[in-house]
């Protein structure tokens, strides 16, 4: 599999976690943490009362998980598509830092040193969010992140 298609088989896959976890809404909304978000997770920019259609929103999540797989690409390159994914998803969801910041995560590290199940086996401790100042599980998150563990530990055998 040349680069292209890595990159390719990596954002479909990351779509594949990300849809079903975040949920289509074509009107604006306040996520649990109270940002304003639209479609299946989308933040930049959005306000309260925006309204988007369904392939206007498919449109947005396949670009931004583009742009997500870039971003881990560029910070640990080569990954196998499957840890590529989900990592992806995690940066689409909580920023580079999981995948990029080998100061402030586990997971990072474990990357750039080519432990990949390791680094696999930290996304579930990405499943908390500020509420209400608090950091709180979320049980959504919770499942995300297993299925994302379990998509990128089948690229790390």
């Amino acid at each position: 599999m040349n680069a292209l298609q890595r990159r390719a088989a990596a954002a479909a896959l990351a779509v594949a976690i990300a849809a079903p976890a975040e949920g289509l809404r074509n009107w604006a909304y306040r996520d649990p943490v109270g940002i304003p978000t639209i479609c299946f997770g989308y933040t930049r920019g959005v306000q309260m009362g925006d309204y988007k259609d369904t392939a206007e929103c498919r449109g947005l999540l396949t670009s931004e998980m583009l742009a997500a797989v870039d971003q881990v690409e560029r910070c640990v390159p080569g990954l196998p598509a499957q840890v590529l994914a989900a990592f992806a998803d995690a940066v689409y969801n909580l920023g580079p830092t999981i995948a990029c910041s080998v100061s402030q995560s586990t997971a990072a590290r474990m990357l750039r040193a080519g432990d990949l199940v390791g680094a696999c086996n930290q996304l579930p401790r990405w499943n908390k969010a500020r509420v209400a100042g608090l950091l709180v599980e979320l049980p959504g998150l919770t499942k995300r992140r297993g299925i994302a563990r379990d998509t990128c530990l089948q690229g790390a055998a």
